[in-house]
């Protein structure tokens, strides 16, 4: 694949269409994952379910966000060969370099412990075991995606992208089962809210989007995949990349949107409350849109929940390594990380909270994800060639200040109650 892509960039061989741009698909893929995990289908389905086809454009605003940031990410590991944390590492003070490695771990492990009990759940949905039983499934099937990478990127990013097709065929079947209002949903496009409750849950969908972990991961994914021997070919490169995260983020919008349609068409008006909660999710679709209905759901939920485990293990590896330089065997972070889902489940907390308090923790690490990734992509002296351009610079400060000021209004509403 790498001599391909070198022919590519070198511009030899002739290649044109698909046959140019396939070599060169696959980070964006993995990091696009996250964007499918089980927070966004608690929230896309209440929002669906509460407030109708209303909130569609908040999910394309945020998804147009997560292709910039997501981008300058993947353009940081070309540029200098290096992972955000490595960079991070290089050029900050030693102190701070400890903080942001032990904030990056915590956040690591509670998008770990949302993703983990969502496969959890699903696999409790699809077959009647009991939770507990449910984790331990989840452990062994994300045991053994994690092996998959020792054979290398590439395999991995077919398995992850097969997950992403699941996904999306399980989403497509349910939409055409719910039968969206297509006016209605076109009408969804329109910014608008629908009281303060409508703004709240827009803040929720926004400021979940942007996902440290995978900032983190994505420049790791791009570092050196491909190499380049001079400027132009960093160009190139780096142009074809954004045709990767285009399309991988492009889908993980549609997607996410679907599940909002398919919210909207089941649950609006039909005075269902807590349709959020995945369990009860499951369980109403079955009367309203018959078992096909709900076991694609199911069956969409536990392919979001196992990869996304899996990709946020890959995410802690590379975030240790880059912080401290210092590396644990993967099967031994999957055991780690596995703990505080069996720990919640043992002690027979509500999964759908322990979802909401995992998106509180990360909240708290997105700035420290954004803030040197704009600052880094924006220098001549460590990006060369690939540096961002001043407006677009400006664009990522814009929604950078977005992101951070909802995330700060969620974690400041999860603290005083409000």
């Amino acid at each position: 694949m790498n001599a391909r892509a070198s022919a590519i960039l070198e511009q030899r061989g002739g290649r044109r269409g698909l046959a140019r741009i396939l070599p060169f698909l696959g980070p964006a893929v993995i990091a696009s994952i996250a964007y499918m995990d089980p927070g966004n289908f608690a929230t896309n389905i209440q929002g669906g379910a509460q407030f109708g086809y209303g909130l569609l454009w908040v999910i394309l605003a945020a998804n147009l966000m997560a292709m910039l940031i997501q981008n300058l990410s993947a353009k940081l590991g070309i540029a200098t060969g290096k992972n955000l944390p490595e960079v991070i590492r290089e050029r900050f003070p030693r102190p701070a370099v400890w903080l942001y490695w032990v904030q990056a771990e915590l956040v690591a492990i509670a998008t770990d412990l949302a993703e983990f009990i969502g496969a959890a759940i699903a696999i409790q949905l699809l077959t009647g075991l009991p939770l507990i039983w449910g984790a331990a499934i989840t452990g062994v099937l994300t045991f053994w995606l994690l092996t998959i990478q020792r054979r290398g990127f590439r395999p991995l990013e077919l398995v992850i992208g097969g997950f992403v097709a699941i996904i999306g065929v399980a989403y497509l079947t349910q939409f055409v089962l719910a039968r969206p209002n297509l006016a209605q949903l076109g009408a969804g496009f329109v910014p608008s809210f629908q009281g303060v409750d409508s703004v709240y849950l827009a803040v929720g969908i926004i400021g979940a989007t942007v996902m440290p972990h995978v900032i983190y991961l994505h420049s790791a994914l791009t570092q050196g995949r491909v190499p380049t021997r001079n400027d132009q070919e960093k160009l190139r490169l780096s142009r074809l990349n954004r045709v990767d995260v285009i399309v991988s983020m492009g889908v993980a919008g549609l997607i996410n949107m679907s599940m909002l349609a398919v919210a909207a068409a089941t649950f609006y008006g039909k005075g269902i409350e807590d349709a959020g909660n995945l369990e009860t999710a499951y369980r109403t679709l079955t009367p309203l849109l018959g078992p096909a209905a709900a076991t694609a759901f199911a069956i969409a939920l536990l392919a979001s929940g196992l990869s996304s485990s899996a990709v946020g293990t890959m995410a802690g590896q590379v975030i240790m390594q880059g912080f401290v330089n210092f590396s644990i065997p993967l099967w031994l972070r999957r055991t780690i990380t596995m703990l505080p889902a069996f720990i919640v489940i043992l002690m027979g907390l509500d999964p759908t909270s322990v979802l909401i308090l995992s998106q509180v923790i990360l909240s708290f690490g997105v700035p420290f994800a954004l803030i040197p990734l704009l600052a880094f992509t924006a220098r001549r002296d460590v990006m060369g060639v690939l540096a961002s351009r001043p407006y677009v610079t400006a664009l990522g400060w814009l929604f950078a200040g977005i992101i951070i000021a909802l995330n700060g209004y969620l974690l400041w509403g999860a603290l005083t109650g409000g």
